[in-house]
């Protein structure tokens, strides 16, 4: 980095903290936004583009330090008739030395006027050499303006021309040296630009319409590195070991079927037959299953377990809490009772002697399916022949911990389960490499949940409405956001509202607790009670949020739902409407939040259009996918479960929300090449497999785990 021109060890320093290390980092540091200056006007025609930027050209005049009410350099800029002023209030020092009488300029800035005199403050400067063109690097055209900090400030480079500068000598001298990875028949087919003509353009547009064509083009190459990433893993996946090819025939699915109180939807079906025709082939099958709350993801699972079962294989099924693992395995045996299926349990919070005897269990074959969370993935748990991994809500496991599950047989076959819905666009990122299912139907019994928003004055009306539910013959859940009072937030806490709800609210009902600080053992022990009826309201924070199935539960009350995020929202409405009983659920908001006036920062106007627009979402639509895509504008791709567990990319510069077209286009261009050319041979793609190769060879590693 310091032998590039203008960079100095300190500079080097400042540019390499911020992931800036060489001249390709440089060339492929995008500008954040960008200023219009392309009006260029002469000094004489200033007065009619008062409040407007342009750009002048002149020669610099007299240079004073004028001190009046507030001290100022004052610089006079002429050109054959007419003059102006460049005001400066600070750094004057600075640019006092800055500029030399005689010296030809172009600045750029607000036009004000005071009569018929011209002036600009604080301007952004170019200085011209002899015969130079309008051709100018802060003014005179389309400027980019590129992220800064303070440390990248204090050393000159900022947005009024230091990166401009540096970028500017890096391309003169690196830009001829970039190498074109696409062939002219793909360039062609995608109608995209040339590498070195996108690169050069989006640092330096000549116009907008050039500068759109760029920025498709460097989009494009983002897509398309990712996709192509998840395209050759797929293919490793398939092709390293050979997989296990399940026969199509499972008497025990087949009876189930027939024993079940209700009809399978279209969308079970027609997902079964995804996953059936995958565990059929002799590659290890790689799918992603998505279901809204409530759609049956569990009884798909089940059946393809017991496919496995009846071709001779066991199963796993991995969960992120030991509430969810209770419910599965409850389920589960229910379901399969009197079909000669054994299923067991496995949690961290069993006796060594239990695990032991239960290990021994699963080593030699005698059990069927395993439900279990992380102590699955202990090492002294041994299968005898583990044929299927079903990982539900799998976004909340690391990917070690996913690879050691997976590891615990040879090429078995893997279904990842997830009720959070995800948009499209972020789907193809995070999952481009799975075959996805999606169950968009809701069993025919099931009745949408009724959405309303309440506010904290509201709160007599919707404890009577509770109340009523109970004397249905229901259930009810109240939810509030901490465990224990906040001394910082003003907030409601579930132990203390608990106790108040039971002695003031509904002393003659039964009232449970349940938060994420109590033992295992004691959630166990609430969550069976609630199941049995023995609860009339269970008083909970959002340990309930995930898999909890009460059938009885009617209503779901959330205090302060403005707290929550609408992903959180959404799967809290989901541990009610659980059967062909209405359903409510009823957002407890501050009128004040909620109809808060002007914002004192831009902030702060942000956070309440979001608070708003959540809440009246949650509302308005019951359609998950709908609300992961809100939830996606709102808080953006990358925050929505955190990029350590998701492998979310970070991208430079395409953006899932609005290039989603472009995203299709590189997904498929990446994809076909990679089926017809796996090991990118051909002399067409020798550009592909010699600059982008070593970049994706350095990603496969812990990628290659889905």
């Amino acid at each position: 980095m310091a032998q590039l021109p203008g960079v100095g060890p300190g500079r080097a320093r400042v540019l390499e903290a911020a992931g800036i290390h060489t001249a390709w980092d440089l060339l492929y540091y995008f500008p954040r936004r960008y200023l219009d200056r392309s009006t260029i006007v002469p000094m004489g025609e200033l007065h009619r583009y008062a409040g407007l930027v342009v750009t002048v050209v002149g020669r610099v005049g007299s240079i004073a330090t004028v001190r009046a009410r507030r001290k100022r350099l004052v610089v006079t800029l002429r050109d054959q008739r007419w003059s102006m002023e460049l005001v400066f209030f600070q750094g004057l020092h600075y640019w006092q030395s800055a500029f030399k009488e005689g010296e030809d300029v172009a600045v750029s800035g607000e036009v004000q006027l005071y009569g018929r005199r011209a002036s600009m403050v604080h301007p952004d400067i170019d200085r011209l050499q002899d015969g130079e063109t309008l051709a100018f690097i802060n003014t005179g055209g389309i400027v980019p303006v590129y992220p800064s900090n303070a440390e990248l400030e204090k050393v000159g480079l900022n947005r009024h021309g230091g990166f401009r500068k540096l970028i500017h000598a890096v391309l003169q001298r690196h830009l001829a040296g970039l190498r074109e990875w696409y062939s002219p028949a793909v360039l062609k087919s995608e109608t995209l630009l040339p590498l070195h003509d996108a690169i050069e353009i989006i640092h330096g547009p000549p116009d907008t319409d050039r500068l759109n064509a760029a920025k498709e083009r460097l989009i494009f190459d983002e897509f398309f590195i990712l996709s192509l990433q998840l395209a050759l893993r797929k293919r490793m996946q398939a092709g390293a070991v050979p997989g296990i090819a399940f026969t199509a025939e499972s008497p025990t699915a087949r009876d189930l079927v027939h024993r079940l109180p209700f009809e399978l939807t279209a969308a079970q079906k027609r997902v079964l037959r995804e996953i059936v025709g995958d565990m059929r082939r002799a590659q290890p099958m790689n799918r992603l299953l998505q279901g809204d709350v409530g759609s049956g993801k569990t009884v798909v699972a089940l059946l393809a377990m017991l496919l496995a079962v009846d071709n001779g294989h066991q199963c796993a099924l991995m969960v992120p809490t030991e509430i969810l693992a209770e419910q599965h395995f409850r389920t589960i045996t229910g379901l399969v009772d009197d079909l000669s299926i054994r299923v067991e349990l496995l949690t961290g919070q069993q006796s060594a002697g239990q695990k032991q005897q239960l290990g021994a269990a699963i080593a030699n074959g005698d059990v069927h399916v395993v439900v279990g969370t992380h102590a699955l993935i202990q090492e002294a748990v041994q299968f005898h022949r583990l044929g299927l991994v079903v990982i539900d809500e799998q976004h909340r496991f690391g990917v070690m911990q996913r690879a050691d599950l997976r590891g615990k047989a040879t090429a078995p076959d893997v279904l990842v389960m997830t009720a959070t819905p995800i948009p499209r666009t972020l789907s193809m990122t995070l999952y481009g490499d799975l075959d996805v299912s999606v169950i968009d139907e809701l069993p025919a019994n099931r009745k949408q949940v009724k959405t309303a928003i309440r506010f904290d004055e509201d709160l007599g009306g919707v404890h009577s409405f509770v109340r009523d539910e109970i004397a249905a013959g229901n259930q009810a859940y109240i939810v509030f956001p901490l465990v224990s009072e906040s001394e910082k937030l003003d907030l409601k806490a579930a132990t203390e509202e608990y106790e108040t709800l039971r002695a003031s609210v509904f002393p003659d009902l039964r009232l449970g607790l349940l938060h994420g600080r109590m033992k295992p053992e004691e959630k166990d022990a609430i969550m069976t009670a609630f199941k049995k009826r023995q609860i009339d309201i269970l008083v909970s924070t959002t340990v309930i949020e995930v898999g909890v199935d009460v059938p009885d539960a009617t209503v779901m009350v959330i205090e302060h739902a403005e707290r929550f995020g609408l992903a959180q929202l959404h799967q809290l409405r989901g541990r009610v409407g659980r059967s062909d009983k209405q359903a409510y659920c009823i957002l407890v908001t501050s009128k004040r939040l909620y109809f808060a006036g002007k914002a004192r920062t831009t902030e702060e106007q942000k956070e309440i259009s979001d608070l708003r627009r959540r809440l009246d979402t949650m509302r308005d639509s019951t359609d998950g996918f709908r609300i992961a895509e809100v939830d996606m504008e709102i808080r953006g791709p990358g925050d929505l479960w955190g990029t350590q567990q998701s492998g979310y990319p970070a991208f430079r510069i395409a953006n899932l929300l609005e290039h989603g077209h472009i995203l299709q286009r590189a997904r498929d261009r990446a994809f076909t090449i990679i089926e017809e050319d796996p090991q990118l041979r051909s002399p067409e793609h020798s550009g592909i497999r010699e600059v982008l190769g070593p970049r994706i060879r350095e990603q496969l590693g812990l990628s290659t785990i889905s």
